[in-house]
């Protein structure tokens, strides 16, 4: 039987996802507004769990339909066959999104939806499943727009960009999913020369190596699905044996680098809890320092962005730097920067050939390309982010 799913993601990537779903064996994934979806087996729904590199969770459907009020909500929510879906021992939460929505409170909304779920258990079994705010093993999600609602299982849990690999972590870290959609919007191919020259936590490049090798991003962890009755444990036996198949051991060409020993330390222990510490060449410099390892390849980097008045203030000095730097020592590459600060382009002082619009959870930023050729690059610096 047909069933249909959601698919969420960072905004911005809905093209790279709808892509990726389609090599995964979603057939006409629908592209929409931070996120896709797509009908298909609820196994298909568990694979795409598996093995997404973009996916933020994946949300099976189990309800639809019209509302304008909160009792309507109600109403629609109870309408549900729930112990079909749970056993009444499992812990829930409800999380209500909206746009153009009529209704005052989505606290309130969420509220009435959690009472219709126990209502309609309490009334088929004599009992209702308890609340779990913080870790709970089902998890439904309600989005409502102006005059429609769709009411969704979770079958993720813990959002998909939690890989279950990495040990150690850095403040403002970027999250797994965005940077293996960046590495896809680079165009960047596994035989190919990668460079992180601030790499952090190390998250683009085990997101480079994780791909290159085939390794499915969700063999290390556990999902909400588990908890549904619905779930067959043969078959998804078998679709993890399918995912583990898929790991291949081919070279790679991966530097990874950073000013703080610490940073490389943090990246190299994340790689190592992945078994592919030894597919990076580590080192500890600046980015002005670093020369490239070869004749053409791909730079990707994340530096930190402007948000306070000092940092931006030292920013401002340090943007120029980069700049020469990729100039001088990376030409014939090509460099891709994700960066929130607006004045990073006319800092800088090169000509981005491509400009991609990307959100940092809440935070607007621009993936912006630079085609390092010989000869002058400098552009206007009133050209606009």
């Amino acid at each position: 039987m047909s069933e249909r799913f959601f698919v969420p993601c960072p905004r911005g990537l809905e093209g790279v996802l709808a892509q990726e779903l389609a090599r995964l064996g979603v057939e006409r994934p629908e592209p929409a507004s931070a996120g896709v979806g797509f009908a298909g087996e609820f196994a298909l729904g568990a694979w795409v769990n598996l093995t997404s590199r973009i996916a933020t969770r994946v949300l099976w459907q189990v309800g639809e339909g019209d509302y304008r009020n909160e009792d309507e909500l109600y109403r629609l929510a109870r309408d549900i066959p729930w112990p079909r879906h749970f056993a009444v021992e499992c812990t829930i939460r409800v999380d209500v999104r909206a746009q153009r929505s009529p209704l005052r409170s989505l606290e309130f909304a969420a509220l009435r939806v959690k009472d219709a779920v126990c209502d309609r258990f309490r009334a088929q079994l004599g009992a209702r499943p308890s609340v779990d705010t913080v870790a709970p093993q089902v998890r439904l999600w309600v989005f409502l727009q102006e005059r429609r609602a769709r009411l969704y299982l979770d079958l993720s849990g813990e959002p998909l960009y939690r890989r279950g690999f990495k040990r150690s972590t850095v403040a403002a870290p970027l999250k797994e999913n965005l940077a293996a959609g960046i590495l896809m919007l680079t165009g960047w191919r596994p035989e190919e020369p990668l460079v992180d020259p601030m790499c952090g936590s190390g998250t683009f490049l085990l997101e480079a190596a994780m791909a290159a090798r085939g390794i499915a991003p969700g063999l290390a962890r556990g999902f909400a699905l588990e908890n549904l009755e619905n779930f067959d444990p043969a078959q998804w036996r078998a679709l993890r044996q399918r995912a583990k198949a898929l790991r291949r051991d081919v070279p790679l060409r991966l530097w990874g680098s950073d000013v703080d020993p610490a940073m490389v330390a943090a990246a190299r222990d994340n790689l190592a809890a992945a078994g592919l510490e030894e597919a990076v060449h580590w080192q500890v410099a600046d980015v002005g320092e670093l020369v490239a390892p070869a004749p053409e390849g791909v730079l990707v980097a994340n530096p930190p962005y402007g948000v306070r008045l000092d940092e931006a203030q030292r920013l401002a000095a340090w943007y120029p730097r980069l700049g020469d730097a990729l100039k001088r020592h990376w030409t014939g590459w090509r460099a891709w920067i994700l960066t929130a600060d607006p004045e990073l382009p006319r800092a800088i002082g090169l000509k981005a050939s491509r400009r991609v619009p990307l959100f940092n959870g809440a935070l607007e930023c621009r993936l912006l390309e630079y085609r390092l050729v010989a000869g002058p690059m400098r552009r206007r610096t009133s050209t606009p982010l």
